[in-house]
């Protein structure tokens, strides 16, 4: 149905972020009832439209790329290299499944293949890509690509990368050395086997958003003892002249010259602002056959037009089937009273503008982990090389974000141990230094991690106040010297909080900052509190002195009940960033550079 109905208890409610009207009845019902009688059903759900939009924006995006190479070899005697890019996506297991061919390009070591290969784009999983380029002999040019056999082609070089390598830089295109594949394993350096250029585009045809509010006068009366009840539909025109309902306003009683609430269209939904749109003016009936008031065709740009020379359209009423009159022209107006366009960025158009994502990470070292030398120790280092629950989650979320920090130096602290001759601590530097906590990439935190297991005491309390503060203050910095950073604090933990309402202080303050901070639960306690900290019910945290947040920054996960699903722990604990960091941006109105 698309994301502009405007029911007063139902579609625009749900999708147009209006507040709930008091009003009661099924008159809406009755409308709904209208387009389910056409094939369409009118979205009701009660999410805002804001929050609709950034899912929509930020998850699943539909990636295109496109391919060039330069300096291919030359592996045909009277004549150049015939190349052809095959793709195939690596999973993490080590299974290649080839997805997509391009066509062959005659004759080029520089060719620039014209078919594209679509992908979603998951932020959540890591999405490695391997290009394999061949010299299609001459023999199979009028074949089709998808029958060759590539083990009767010439290998040109592979390469591989990530998909978040790619939308991560600056101008969505990566350069990768291509090489063969024994060369990639028996030497550091490879021949001068070209280059491969990948390119990613975002397939979003359009993020404009258009907010038209409508109003009638002088609307003729269709009820006997009293006025009419109108509402407005708007639907787009096809190609075979049939009109689809796009949207559709609440309905209001007994009024002739009625001001609808707001009306958010998206234009991907009309196809273009220059698409035909019908605007018809109907009577409500409860028994659903609603009397045409009248109706006006325009495009948005025509919509646009009436309102900024504040001018009304005259409705008029086509003739009836089966008669040859001219439509008949109303007194009745349309008048459009506002008319404002915006445009909805999405979490790639942050990336691709500059924006980091900055990784941090905060480990439980309190006695109930139990004594690390010990295999029932939720800290014990498996000499078999199998990680525990807290190496697990270092290892795999960081393997996400490493993707998204340019110098890929993570802060790691620590918190309720007592180091080596001092206090007790609620948040030491994971690396042992007293004057940085910064390590080099995912294995310098596991490394560091490992190393602290043997140079503190594990005592207590559970405590994340000093850690997530500790958090703010960096981001907080940053924000101040106006860095294009986003922060994530992972903190991994097996206890219950023992300073629960501290906690929601530093979190309430952290709130108006650029972070997020993602909690992962080990072992068998009880993790109630934890999913307190999580807002995902929608009730805000509220700090000791009333503060409410201002937004949710927190998402919690158990690790046992990721453990038996199919879903990875990364997976559940990352879904909610992209929308996070999207709600962080729109609240400050911060905007990708282009």
């Amino acid at each position: 149905m698309g994301n502009c109905c405007s029911d007063v208890d139902g579609g625009m409610v749900a999708v147009g972020g209006i507040a709930r009207s008091t009003t009661t009845g099924n008159e809406n019902d009755a409308v709904d009832l209208y387009f389910k009688s056409r094939g369409i059903h009118v979205l009701s759900s009660q999410i805002e439209l804001s929050a609709v939009a950034l899912t929509l924006l930020c998850k699943n995006n539909v990636m295109q790329l496109s391919f060039s190479a330069v300096n291919l070899r030359d592996r045909d005697v009277f004549s150049k290299s015939d190349p052809m890019l095959v793709v195939y996506i690596k999973e993490r297991d080590g299974a290649i499944t080839e997805v997509f061919r391009t066509e062959v390009v005659l004759n080029s070591l520089n060719p620039t293949w014209i078919t594209k290969y679509t992908i979603t784009y998951h932020f959540e999983v890591v999405q490695t890509l391997v290009f394999h380029v061949f010299d299609v002999d001459t023999q199979f040019h009028n074949a089709e690509v998808k029958m060759l056999k590539l083990e009767e082609q010439q290998s040109l070089g592979e390469a591989s990368c990530t998909l978040s390598e790619i939308v991560t830089k600056r101008n969505r295109s990566l350069t990768l050395d291509l090489v063969h594949r024994e060369e990639s394993v028996t030497s550091t350096h490879s021949q001068h086997c070209g280059k491969l250029i990948v390119h990613a585009e975002e397939c979003f045809s359009s993020k404009t958003t258009a907010e038209i509010t409508l109003k009638c006068l002088d609307l003729e009366s269709k009820d006997l003892f009293s006025k009419s009840d109108p509402f407005l539909v708007i639907s787009k025109l096809v190609e075979s002249g049939i009109s689809i309902p796009v949207c559709k306003t609440e309905v209001l009683k007994n009024d002739l010259n009625p001001t609808w609430k707001p009306l958010f269209l998206n234009i991907q939904q009309v196809g273009s602002k220059d698409s035909p749109l019908v605007i018809d003016c109907f009577n409500f009936k409860r028994n659903g056959k609603h009397d045409l008031i009248g109706k006006v065709q325009k495009s948005l740009v025509d919509l646009e037009k009436l309102h900024s020379e504040r001018e009304g359209e005259h409705l008029f009423l086509p003739p009836l089937v089966g008669h040859n009159h001219d439509i008949k022209l109303l007194k009745s107006k349309l008048f459009v009273e506002k008319f404002s366009e915006t445009v909805q960025h999405t979490f790639l158009d942050y990336l691709a503008g500059g924006f980091e994502l900055n990784f941090m990470v905060a480990v439980d070292f309190t006695a109930s982990n139990g004594n690390p030398r010990l295999p029932d120790s939720l800290h014990y280092i498996d000499p078999s090389g199998r990680l525990n629950a807290y190496q697990k989650a270092i290892y795999e979320v960081g393997e996400v974000l490493q993707f998204y920090d340019a110098d890929k130096r993570f802060p790691a602290w620590g918190f309720g141990a007592r180091p080596i001759d001092g206090p007790v601590s609620h948040c030491f530097n994971l690396n042992g230094s007293s004057n940085y906590s910064e390590v080099e990439g995912i294995r310098g935190i596991m490394m560091a991690y490992a190393s602290a297991l043997f140079n503190v005491s594990l005592v207590g309390p559970t405590l994340f106040g000093h850690v997530i503060n500790k958090a703010a203050l960096i981001a907080s910095q940053s924000l101040a010297n106006d860095t294009r950073k986003y922060f994530v604090l992972l903190i991994i933990t097996d206890g219950v909080l023992t300073d629960l309402q501290e906690t929601k202080d530093a979190l309430v303050k952290a709130s108006d900052l650029p972070l997020s901070i993602l909690i992962v639960g080990v072992g068998g306690a009880d993790f109630k509190e934890m999913e307190i900290l999580d807002a995902d019910k929608g009730e805000r945290l509220e700090s000791a002195t009333g503060r409410v947040a201002s937004r949710d920054i927190v998402q919690f996960v158990p690790f046992r009940d990721v453990q038996s699903r199919e879903i990875s722990i990364v997976q559940a604990l990352l879904a909610e960033l992209p929308t996070q960091f999207l709600t962080y941006m729109r609240s400050r109105d911060i905007k990708p550079s282009t």
